[in-house]
């Protein structure tokens, strides 16, 4: 019975995940699909660079919200089901990985996606919060310094991992959270192996720059 709970929680998150939120504001707001500009992703990034600062803050916001979303709803949907209560953390974990998959690949959009840094820093604030606000600093700092947005992401990811570590081996966190981080993070990145073969080139663009059409 408990595989019930599970199987609907993935697939609400991945179809939630899914939701082409880029997508839908570049139509929208100028007519066009974002991803055949600047990085291809219909992320928060390539959208500001691409339709412009408010369009980009709208995306960034849909995308948080998808993550968070995905992952409360784990909650009434294992209780409804009366699972154990270990296991509605689990339910977050999987609801959060499947909202981070959908985001990457969207069925909605033809299996083409964002970087899902977003999705996943929603995710890791529903779950625990005070992990989340960890992350903002080190983002902020980070594009400060290196005024390349994808770099920050990927060391923002990194430090999910990091910052989840010591509240599950000291803290109260549960074991499930750190999966999620372990499972989440290698695919952030994974999505982002574009951006690391352009830092690699000195072709990345910055921070500021618009987006040009691939």
């Amino acid at each position: 019975m408990i595989a019930v709970p599970f199987i609907l929680i993935v697939v609400i998150g991945y179809l939630m995940g899914a939701i082409p939120s880029g997508v839908i504001v570049g139509k929208l707001a100028r007519g066009i699909d974002v991803r055949n500009y600047g990085s291809g992703s219909m992320g928060s990034t390539n959208v500001l660079r691409t339709v412009g600062k408010k369009a980009g803050a709208i995306v960034l916001l849909a995308d948080v919200l998808k993550g968070a979303a995905a992952v409360a709803l784990a909650w009434p949907i294992f209780h409804w089901f009366d699972a154990a209560p270990g296991m509605v953390e689990w339910g977050h974990m999987a609801s959060g990985v499947a909202a981070v998959i959908g985001h990457s690949w969207p069925v909605y959009v033809g299996f083409k996606g964002g970087r899902s840094i977003n999705v996943a820093f929603g995710a890791i604030m529903a779950m625990s919060w005070y992990t989340g606000l960890i992350l903002v600093p080190v983002f902020f700092i980070s594009v400060a310094v290196t005024r390349y947005v994808s770099l920050s992401s990927i060391l923002t990811a990194l430090a999910l991992i990091i910052a989840t570590i010591p509240f599950v081996i000291w803290g109260d966190e549960p074991f499930a959270y750190l999966v999620f981080a372990l499972v989440a993070v290698p695919i952030v990145i994974f999505r982002h192996r574009g951006n690391i073969k352009r830092l690699i080139a000195k072709t990345e663009p910055k921070i500021g720059q618009k987006a040009k059409p691939t």
